[in-house]
Protein backbone atom coordinates (compact mmCIF):
# COMPACT_ATOMS: atom_id res chain seq x y z
CA UNK A 1 0.00 0.00 0.00
CA UNK A 2 1.31 3.51 -0.60
CA UNK A 3 0.64 6.70 1.73
CA UNK A 4 0.43 9.63 -0.24
CA UNK A 5 0.36 12.98 1.52
CA UNK A 6 -0.94 15.24 -0.62
CA UNK A 7 -0.05 18.95 0.16
CA UNK A 8 -0.87 22.54 -1.79
CA UNK A 9 2.03 24.93 -1.25
CA UNK A 10 5.61 24.41 -2.57
CA UNK A 11 9.46 25.75 -1.72
CA UNK A 12 9.16 23.98 1.64
CA UNK A 13 12.09 25.02 4.29
CA UNK A 14 15.07 22.37 4.07
CA UNK A 15 14.29 21.63 7.64
CA UNK A 16 10.67 20.31 6.47
CA UNK A 17 12.31 18.52 3.65
CA UNK A 18 15.11 17.04 6.14
CA UNK A 19 12.30 15.87 8.55
CA UNK A 20 10.11 14.42 6.06
CA UNK A 21 12.94 12.58 4.38
CA UNK A 22 14.00 10.82 7.69
CA UNK A 23 10.97 9.46 8.30
CA UNK A 24 10.22 8.48 4.61
CA UNK A 25 13.17 6.64 4.20
CA UNK A 26 12.46 4.69 7.59
CA UNK A 27 8.77 3.21 6.33
CA UNK A 28 8.88 -0.10 4.64
CA UNK A 29 8.88 -0.89 1.21
CA UNK A 30 5.00 -2.77 1.55
CA UNK A 31 3.77 0.74 3.22
CA UNK A 32 5.73 3.70 1.10
CA UNK A 33 5.19 7.11 1.62
CA UNK A 34 5.24 10.19 -0.37
CA UNK A 35 4.67 13.65 -0.71
CA UNK A 36 3.01 15.23 -2.98
CA UNK A 37 3.04 18.68 -3.95
CA UNK A 38 -0.08 20.81 -5.37
CA UNK A 39 0.96 24.32 -6.39
CA UNK A 40 -1.12 26.77 -4.75
CA UNK A 41 -3.75 29.24 -7.03
CA UNK A 42 -3.26 32.54 -7.33
CA UNK A 43 -5.24 35.25 -5.79
CA UNK A 44 -4.70 37.19 -8.61
CA UNK A 45 -7.69 38.60 -11.50
CA UNK A 46 -10.02 39.22 -8.21
CA UNK A 47 -10.80 35.56 -7.83
CA UNK A 48 -11.68 35.00 -4.13
CA UNK A 49 -11.48 31.98 -1.88
CA UNK A 50 -13.97 29.54 -3.07
CA UNK A 51 -12.51 30.20 -6.84
CA UNK A 52 -9.36 29.41 -5.32
CA UNK A 53 -10.14 26.41 -3.42
CA UNK A 54 -12.09 24.72 -6.32
CA UNK A 55 -8.93 25.25 -8.68
CA UNK A 56 -6.80 23.60 -5.80
CA UNK A 57 -9.34 20.76 -5.24
CA UNK A 58 -9.25 19.64 -8.74
CA UNK A 59 -5.84 18.99 -9.02
CA UNK A 60 -6.02 17.55 -5.59
CA UNK A 61 -8.63 15.05 -6.64
CA UNK A 62 -6.63 14.18 -9.91
CA UNK A 63 -3.48 13.46 -7.64
CA UNK A 64 -5.66 11.21 -5.39
CA UNK A 65 -7.05 9.81 -7.92
CA UNK A 66 -9.02 6.06 -6.84
CA UNK A 67 -7.36 6.70 -3.41
CA UNK A 68 -9.03 6.25 -0.18
CA UNK A 69 -9.44 9.90 0.28
CA UNK A 70 -8.57 11.59 4.18
CA UNK A 71 -9.08 15.27 4.18
CA UNK A 72 -6.97 16.90 7.17
CA UNK A 73 -9.52 19.91 8.60
CA UNK A 74 -10.24 21.64 12.11
CA UNK A 75 -13.51 20.03 12.74
CA UNK A 76 -12.59 16.72 11.68
CA UNK A 77 -12.38 13.40 13.89
CA UNK A 78 -9.50 14.36 16.72
CA UNK A 79 -7.52 10.62 17.05
CA UNK A 80 -4.53 9.12 19.24
CA UNK A 81 -2.17 7.61 17.99
CA UNK A 82 -2.58 4.41 19.24
CA UNK A 83 -6.27 5.04 16.70
CA UNK A 84 -4.19 6.09 13.98
CA UNK A 85 -2.64 2.71 14.30
CA UNK A 86 -6.11 1.35 13.93
CA UNK A 87 -6.91 3.22 11.13
CA UNK A 88 -3.54 2.65 9.47
CA UNK A 89 -4.61 -1.36 9.98
CA UNK A 90 -7.73 -1.04 8.69
CA UNK A 91 -6.70 1.16 5.51
CA UNK A 92 -4.38 -1.74 5.00
CA UNK A 93 -6.96 -4.38 4.83
CA UNK A 94 -9.15 -2.19 2.21
CA UNK A 95 -6.37 -2.89 -0.94
CA UNK A 96 -6.37 0.70 -1.99
CA UNK A 97 -3.80 3.48 -1.33
CA UNK A 98 -4.60 6.83 0.45
CA UNK A 99 -4.31 10.03 0.25
CA UNK A 100 -3.96 12.69 3.34
CA UNK A 101 -4.94 15.81 2.15
CA UNK A 102 -3.31 19.20 3.42
CA UNK A 103 -4.90 22.51 2.18
CA UNK A 104 -3.78 25.78 0.95
CA UNK A 105 -3.88 29.01 2.69
CA UNK A 106 -7.62 29.45 1.74
CA UNK A 107 -8.19 25.67 3.24
CA UNK A 108 -10.04 22.77 1.38
CA UNK A 109 -12.91 23.40 -1.02
CA UNK A 110 -16.13 21.90 1.32
CA UNK A 111 -16.88 19.46 -2.07
CA UNK A 112 -13.57 18.21 -1.62
CA UNK A 113 -14.29 17.60 2.12
CA UNK A 114 -17.68 16.03 1.10
CA UNK A 115 -15.80 13.57 -1.13
CA UNK A 116 -13.06 12.14 1.59
CA UNK A 117 -13.74 8.83 3.09
CA UNK A 118 -12.51 11.17 6.67
CA UNK A 119 -11.96 13.60 7.96
CA UNK A 120 -9.11 14.14 10.17
CA UNK A 121 -8.59 16.57 12.94
CA UNK A 122 -5.28 17.28 13.65
CA UNK A 123 -5.32 19.71 16.31
CA UNK A 124 -7.59 22.31 17.62
CA UNK A 125 -4.48 24.79 16.98
CA UNK A 126 -3.46 26.32 13.98
CA UNK A 127 -0.45 24.41 12.35
CA UNK A 128 1.98 25.90 9.45
CA UNK A 129 1.68 24.31 6.69
CA UNK A 130 5.76 22.80 6.72
CA UNK A 131 4.91 21.40 10.30
CA UNK A 132 1.50 19.66 9.50
CA UNK A 133 4.01 18.04 6.52
CA UNK A 134 6.64 16.71 9.27
CA UNK A 135 3.84 16.41 11.66
CA UNK A 136 1.98 13.69 9.83
CA UNK A 137 5.09 11.84 8.40
CA UNK A 138 6.20 11.07 12.29
CA UNK A 139 2.81 10.16 13.22
CA UNK A 140 2.57 7.74 10.13
CA UNK A 141 5.72 6.48 10.80
CA UNK A 142 4.81 5.96 14.84
CA UNK A 143 1.54 4.31 14.10
CA UNK A 144 3.54 1.58 11.78
CA UNK A 145 5.79 1.19 14.42
CA UNK A 146 2.95 0.51 17.16
CA UNK A 147 1.38 -1.92 14.99
CA UNK A 148 4.68 -3.64 14.43
CA UNK A 149 5.79 -3.94 17.62
CA UNK A 150 8.27 -1.55 17.78
CA UNK A 151 9.70 -0.01 20.81
CA UNK A 152 9.26 3.61 19.17
CA UNK A 153 6.19 4.69 21.01
CA UNK A 154 6.33 4.44 24.54
CA UNK A 155 2.62 4.59 25.82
Amino acid sequence: MKLRIISVGHKMPSWVEAACAEYIKRMPRELSLDIIEIKPDKRADGKNSAVVQEAEAKRILEAAGKDFLIACDERGQEITTIQLAEKLQFWQSLGRDVSIVVGGADGLHPSLKQQADWLWGLSKLTLPHAFVRVLLCEQLYRAYTVNQGHPYHRE
